[in-house]
């Protein structure tokens, strides 16, 4: 998959990132007494570490040397880690969108100067 150029590109690229790192947690969970459920998660900071970005090189360094890729494990659905996986992944988020904000704001302050 190719890493968009531009700042706002990068950082939607990572909220989708987030968003499919939060469905695979929540699958986990709801099917955590499910026979034979394979544990899934999905891990991207190799993935986004070869961005030059510093939200890139920050989410990589939280979420571990895996590429992006959903990883199944034999290990079985503890709710408590998926939880903490699930705040882990909230933060992450919220990380991201106050660095969507700044974006925006910036481009709108461009904006305002040249109408002025």
């Amino acid at each position: 998959m190719i890493i968009p150029n531009n700042p706002i590109g990068k950082t939607l690229h990572v909220l989708d990132l987030i968003g499919e790192r939060q469905k695979a947690l929540s699958c986990n969970l709801a099917n955590m007494d499910t026979p034979n459920y394979r544990r899934k998660d999905i891990s991207f900071s190799q993935y986004l570490g070869g961005t030059a970005g510093s939200l890139e090189t920050a989410l990589s360094a939280k979420m571990g040397p895996s590429p992006v890729t959903v990883q199944t494990s034999d290990e079985k659905v503890n709710p408590a880690t998926e939880l903490s996986e699930m705040q882990k992944n909230s933060v992450l988020f919220t990380v991201a969108t106050r660095r969507m904000n700044s974006l925006i704001t910036e481009m709108k302050t461009v904006i305002n100067m040249g109408n002025g």
